[in-house]
């Protein structure tokens, strides 16, 4: 297999561009909406993207896995899997907001190689392969993405889905004076606060309760964007449920905030 993996990130992007649409044209003529067993909603556009998606991966590479949020599930004879999330903020976009995305990423040799995510309703798609940096298209331009060269707490801007989740943090009282040091702080979301990120526009994200599907391209995209990426255990792993990324000037200090210790130098 090509090392650049320019198919499969073709095909990402274009899968990106296809579930826009269909989600898009859901929210025009109406949808349903049940709740699954996590109290979590799911909709028709949810499931509707999720098949497409897997449907177009099983034709191209047949021999590939999948691990879909909606339950595509296919073992890996290539060694190889791609992770679903159809429409990640699937709260968002029940209630009409723009910050909802359509996620896909492909795992191979236990990393995350290859991403893409899209927000349809904003207009915009990133993505990225390992080694080939990270990249955002708007209005037909592609903009490479750089995370931010920050260094400073005071001057940052934190972000993340962790309000309502203080519980799941391994110490929330070191973590909470640690939030009261940064410049300001936004919760606008997973996706788009970690695409904002990539983008420098933002420094310290963190995410204490989610699943793989929720993670995998936010890690390459990032990583490609020059950000770091931990759990709160310290490794790189999209399975622990907890993750945290931050401009490469901020690791020291997540990690101590976190509790873990510092990167291996």
């Amino acid at each position: 297999m090509p090392t650049d993996y320019q198919q499969e990130l073709d095909l990402a992007v274009s899968l990106i561009r296809a579930a826009g649409r269909t989600a898009l044209a859901y929210q025009r003529d109406g949808f349903s909406v049940e709740d699954k067993p996590d109290d979590s909603p799911v909709t028709a556009a949810d499931k509707a993207c999720e098949l497409l998606m897997a449907s177009a991966i099983r034709e191209r590479f047949p021999e590939d896995g999948l691990l879909g949020e909606e339950g595509a599930s296919e073992p890996a004879v290539s060694g190889r899997r791609w992770i679903i999330d159809p429409i990640d903020g699937t709260r968002d976009f029940v209630r009409g907001n723009r910050l909802w995305a359509n996620f896909i990423a492909m795992e191979a040799e236990g990393e995350v190689k290859a991403g893409a995510c899209g927000f349809p309703a904003l207009g915009e798609i990133y993505w990225a392969a390992r080694g080939h940096g990270a990249w955002r298209e708007f209005e037909g331009v592609q903009t490479r993405l750089q995370a931010s060269a920050i260094t400073d707490v005071s001057k940052a801007v934190l972000c993340g889905n962790f309000a309502a989740k203080f519980a799941d943090f391994p110490d929330r009282e070191r973590f909470l004076d640690f939030a009261d040091l940064f410049w300001s702080a936004r919760c606008l979301g997973g996706a788009w606060d970690v695409m904002l990120l990539a983008a420098g526009k933002m420094d310290l994200w963190i995410e204490p309760s989610a699943k793989p599907w929720d993670f995998a391209p936010l890690q390459v995209i990032a990583e490609e964007s020059g950000a770091r990426y931990f759990t709160f255990s310290g490794s790189r792993s999209i399975y622990e449920g907890s993750a945290v990324i931050c401009a490469p000037g901020l690791e020291a200090a997540a990690r101590a905030a976190i509790g873990i210790p510092a990167a291996p130098a």
